[in-house]
């Protein structure tokens, strides 16, 4: 006897929530019912998968890799049904897509009326993330694409590049790079001011640059920016100098601050921006799709 998906619905659930209780009215059954089909999961495996504690539930290790393969089985059944209810039709219906907020501001407002214009059927859900929770929720099956930016580990996933998007220096009006036609990674060096951790491009930032992460105390260590917008009033308030993506400059988000931006002096530094999906989901022709789309005068093709 085999797992029902049902079954390793209710597991996942009851992973999620902690308790039967809350699980039960997760999937919109009674208790009883929620229990009696894990305990038919539990027939089927040959072990249990629950601990019934008092301080709720704990997953056994059967239970937990149990778990873990029942997200991927799940993902792929939603993408069979997606897959059916959209044949022959890309791009209509749901679709959930997620986007780094170092991207979605900039690239988004160009984007979405023409994919209106192009897939008026198309019901679009946006989820704005970190790089790595939106990996997690592609994996997972929570998300059918996102759009992120490489270099960044996206193994178990594909994607298509929709563009580069070059990274430029700022600093303060009246730093030594504003007599500069570029900048050299010198300039940078002293001063530098980045995104807080997490935010994938502070390590792409370090790495395409050669530059060093900032040093100081450790409360200095705690002077970083949450956001592109913060970022740009702290340099522009004299705090130190950074990197921005052109497609931030190209939006006008330096332009109302007193800042300078310059090109780098060497290479040209870039993040490649692509739309990724869960390898092997049916909604790959559409992530390609949605890639095409969002190409266009506003990044650098792909070299």
């Amino acid at each position: 006897m085999l797992p029902t998906l049902r079954q390793l619905q209710y597991l996942k659930l009851l992973a999620e929530h902690g308790s039967f209780s809350r699980a039960a009215e997760a999937a919109h059954v009674t208790q009883p019912t929620l229990s009696a089909g894990i305990h038919e999961l539990e027939r089927a495996l040959g072990a249990p998968v629950v601990d019934r504690a008092r301080s709720g539930v704990i997953l056994t290790a059967v239970g937990e890799e149990a778990v873990r393969r029942a997200a991927d089985i799940l993902a792929r059944a939603e993408d069979l049904v997606q897959a059916a209810k959209s044949a022959g039709q890309a791009l209509t219906g749901r679709f959930r897509l997620g986007v780094i907020p170092t991207i979605a501001p900039f690239l988004l407002p160009k984007a979405l009326p023409l994919l209106r214009e192009r897939f008026p059927r198309l019901k679009l859900f946006l989820r704005e993330d970190l790089t790595h929770r939106l990996v997690e929720a592609l994996k997972a099956g929570a998300l059918d694409a996102a759009l992120i930016a490489l270099p960044y580990d996206v193994a178990g996933l594909d994607y298509e590049v929709v563009g580069e998007d070059e990274l430029l220096a700022m600093a303060p009006v009246g730093h030594p790079m504003t007599a500069q036609a570029t900048a050299t990674v010198s300039m940078l060096q002293e001063g530098l001011i980045l995104l807080e951790d997490g935010h994938c491009l502070r390590d792409q930032a370090l790495e395409m640059c050669g530059l060093n992460p900032p040093k100081g105390s450790a409360e200095e260590s705690l002077f970083a920016a949450t956001s592109l917008h913060t970022l740009v009033q702290m340099v522009g308030s004299g705090l130190g100098v950074s990197l921005l993506p052109a497609m931030a400059v190209e939006a006008g988000l330096a332009n109302d601050a007193p800042v300078t931006v310059r090109h780098m002096d060497q290479g040209h530094p870039s993040r490649r921006i692509v739309v990724a999906w869960r390898a092997g989901s049916s909604r790959e022709v559409e992530g390609r799709l949605l890639a095409e789309t969002l190409r266009g005068d506003h990044l650098r093709p792909a070299a």
